[in-house]
């Protein structure tokens, strides 16, 4: 991470122990927000996008809690 790279944050609105990331592509002069959560077993990826706007979107957020409770309940 580069010292430009914003720390990870919480994301409550997910779920327990989900955090973002929010990555700045200078070359294409865009920022992209990665939403992870670190599990016992696992670091789970769920979901990336380009963020263009400073909240996240209802439509993202919906996602990665249906592909949460997807992972958690099988």
């Amino acid at each position: 991470m580069s010292q430009d790279d914003k720390p990870p944050r919480p994301m409550p609105a997910i779920g327990r122990r989900v955090k973002e990331f929010r990555i700045d592509d200078a070359e294409r002069s865009v920022s992209w927000q990665i939403v992870h959560r670190i599990d016992d077993d696992a670091i789970l990826v769920v979901d990336w996008f380009e963020k263009k706007t400073p909240t996240t979107p209802a439509t993202e957020i919906d996602r990665c809690r249906r592909r949460l409770r997807e992972y958690d309940h099988g």
